[in-house]
């Protein structure tokens, strides 16, 4: 029996020093990306973005920088305006409503102020006409005539507990 031995260099990649090859190239590349903090000119909120971020937003809202929030802001009022306005003119009112939300400091009692805010809400909910309100496959009164009589509980579906 005769033994042959072969002689030809074999490269051999294992998976885990591709891996960490892949893993080191991510990391240069996220190192090489730069990231600066910018403050947005109306709410103040700072936000980590690359520069070119930051220039297209300055480019969009003339030479502001504005967070995302507060472009969707500027967004809805130029939506919700009687007249067509310019973006710049809304993003003026969304700043000026801004500047009011912060130079009326914090309420003195947060807790009633929460709770006269969704006072408000369910008042306005409740003043709200009723055909509004409800989907379509469900009636209203006009068209379909409901029962007068209310609906009454005749007993518990739940077994009375001894103790």
């Amino acid at each position: 029996m005769s033994t042959t031995i072969l002689s030809d260099p074999m490269v051999i990649s294992a998976p885990e020093t591709q891996a960490t090859a892949t893993a080191a190239a991510a990391a240069t590349l996220i190192a090489q990306i730069e990231v600066e903090s910018a403050k947005c000119d109306c709410c103040g909120l700072t936000e980590e973005c690359t520069p070119a971020y930051i220039e297209r937003v300055r480019e969009r809202y003339q030479g502001k920088w504005i967070c995302g929030l507060c472009a969707e802001a500027v967004k809805d009022e130029i939506f919700r305006s009687e007249r067509l306005i310019s973006t710049e003119e809304a993003m003026t009112r969304h700043m000026n409503f801004c500047k009011k939300f912060v130079s009326s400091g914090p309420p003195p009692d947060p807790t009633t102020h929460l709770i006269a805010a969704m006072r408000q809400i369910l008042r306005r909910s409740l003043d709200s006409p009723r055909g509004l309100r409800s989907t379509p496959s469900s009636p209203t009164k006009t068209g379909v005539q409901l029962p007068s009589a209310a609906l009454t509980r005749s007993g518990s579906c739940f077994p009375t507990l001894s103790g």
